[in-house]
């Protein structure tokens, strides 16, 4: 027979196969009874909580339902409780972000002027170049421009509708592929032949023209050569029977930046001394919170009275206050 010792008392079991289904001996003193009841009681008040909660749980499930609805039926799939025209903007940091409005500027390089700039909820600046530089080359009034950008601006269609606005941009192209953290050759170790209308390979071989094709509104040329199979380098090349090259139709616009940015490779660090500065500036006069509006057309004439008050300090700075009377009089 098992024996097991509990607080209120001690209770006998029978063991099987004694012909008794068991018997219980319970030795209780009247507090006992106390307890039980307070027990009662615990737990029918938890109980009530219990439903309580549920329901609560449930009426928030159905309004995180009805969010969700409206969430995915909006163009971007976001929806902001406390501003409705802000977005999720992407930071440096891995994994980070912030809910809020991505501002854009065009800085001069000689005196850290601001010359245009431009509030928007887009989360990227991959569609925002074109616009930004064109808007600049209309204020300066000039026929053609030089504009330097970081790789987050770079999109071949950006580039090209710059081109044909007469802007010379000069950034780096991001590295997406990863081709060559695994020890492979990129296509920056393919060398165009224009002449031929093919491509030299890292081992000498040239990849002929062999059909275009359409890839995300892009026509795309493709080249190969079958030399690949035999080649000493091919396991630093590709993986497949043959390494293929693509060439965009308007891919030699891209060369050009290519070229402008190994002519002038201290474009980068002055393109940080100039822009990052009204930004530092800018960011520092704001205080933690930057914006105090809601709204984008409030957020961006919030951003304007911000940029005037800049260019008035900076120009302060440059001329003198009485100069800078002396010009408004006039």
């Amino acid at each position: 027979m098992s024996v097991l010792q509990f607080p209120a008392g001690v209770v006998s079991l029978g063991s099987p196969g004694s012909g008794v289904e068991g018997a219980v001996d319970r030795k209780l003193n009247p507090s006992d009874f106390s307890r039980a009841w307070s027990a009662a009681i615990s737990a029918s008040t938890c109980t009530a909580h219990l439903k309580e909660k549920l329901v609560k749980l449930e009426s928030e499930m159905q309004r995180l339902a009805a969010m969700e609805k409206l969430m995915l039926a909006s163009p971007d799939q976001q929806i902001s409780l406390t501003d409705p025209d802000s977005r999720s903007m992407a930071t440096s940091g891995r994994g980070s972000g912030v809910v809020g409005y991505n501002v854009q500027v065009a800085v001069d390089t000689e005196h850290h002027l601001i010359i245009t700039h431009e509030v928007t909820n887009d989360g990227s600046d991959r569609a925002q170049l074109a616009n930004i530089a064109s808007q600049a080359k209309e204020v300066l009034g000039v026929d053609e421009l030089e504009a330097v950008a970081d790789r987050g601006y770079y999109s071949g269609e950006e580039i090209l509708a710059c081109d044909k606005a007469g802007i010379a941009i000069t950034l780096p192209k991001p590295m997406t592929s990863g081709i060559e953290a695994r020890g492979r050759f990129g296509k920056q170790d393919f060398v165009y032949l224009s002449d031929e209308d093919a491509y030299r390979c890292p081992a000498g071989e040239k990849l002929k023209y062999y059909y275009t094709n359409e890839e995300n509104g892009q026509k795309l040329r493709r080249y190969w050569t079958n030399a690949c199979r035999h080649c000493a380098l091919k396991q630093r090349c590709t993986t497949g029977v043959q390494r293929r090259i693509a060439r965009w139709e308007h891919e030699d616009v891209l060369e050009a930046v290519q070229k402008r940015l190994d002519k002038n490779p201290q474009a980068m660090r002055q393109r940080r001394e100039t822009v990052e500065h009204p930004f530092g500036t800018l960011k520092m006069r704001m205080g933690a919170t930057h914006f105090l509006m809601k709204r984008l057309p409030k957020v961006a004439t919030e951003m304007a009275l911000h940029v005037l008050a800049y260019n008035l300090t900076r120009v302060m700075n440059i001329m003198g206050i009485q100069p800078l009377m002396a010009a408004i009089r006039a």
